[in-house]
């Protein structure tokens, strides 16, 4: 790779390359309350609401004390409905409420609370975490782009929207070139910032004038 693309990949991550995780306070790490966090993310982050508004609900879940699926369950629908609404995510807060309850007690029974049993099933792991209620192929997508650096099985796992910014800042639209780009522990911030970028153009701009300095 060249000088110029390299210089490109390092702007992307310094400039926006925040993991929606990192945003939403999660400390993620390979055991099971902070996956069970990205699940709930990811969950809010796929529905047609601004990114933030799904983060900022994350935050507001755990912050009322809903961190893990026990405790996910054991809330009343009311108590995770006014933790959406704190966190303004209030078009879908009532059928979210029902679907992150329903998906907690799943996940308990099914799984035992823990993500990583999901994962070690035979079979797609994209398609067994559809089996929670409100988790589409997007939010499996959202899922396994995050937690990629703590599951390295499916790194480098860089989506048709991050592949989108890539191609807006002038980076290589392949999974394997960007992946050669950065370090393993630095590949989800580089798919976040990606992802950003295709969400945002004036970032584009911003990353391109840092790459060139």
């Amino acid at each position: 790779m060249s000088a110029k693309t390299e210089a490109l990949a390092r702007a992307v991550v310094e400039e926006c390359g925040q993991t929606y995780a990192e945003q939403a306070g999660i400390r993620l790490k390979d055991t099971p309350a902070p996956l069970y966090q990205v699940l709930v993310l990811s969950h809010l982050l796929s529905a047609r609401i601004k990114a933030d508004v799904a983060v900022a609900a994350a935050r507001a879940l755990f912050d009322a004390g809903m961190r893990t699926p026990r405790r996910m369950a054991d809330a009343t629908w009311q108590q995770r409905v006014d933790a959406l609404g704190e966190g303004h995510y209030r078009r879908y807060d009532e059928r979210t409420a029902t679907q992150l309850g329903d998906g907690a007690r799943l996940l308990l029974d099914r799984y035992g609370g823990d993500l990583r049993r999901l994962r070690e099933e035979p079979g797609d792991v994209g398609e067994r975490l559809q089996e929670f209620p409100g988790i589409g192929p997007l939010g499996a997508t959202i899922f396994l782009r995050e937690v990629q650096g703590v599951w390295p099985r499916y790194a480098p796992y860089i989506d048709g929207k991050a592949l989108d910014g890539a191609q807006r800042v002038g980076l290589p639209r392949s999974p394997r070139a960007l992946n050669r780009l950065v370090g393993q522990r630095e590949l989800p911030r580089l798919t976040a910032g990606l992802v950003r970028v295709a969400l945002n153009k004036g970032l584009a701009e911003d990353v391109r004038s840092q790459a060139r300095n």
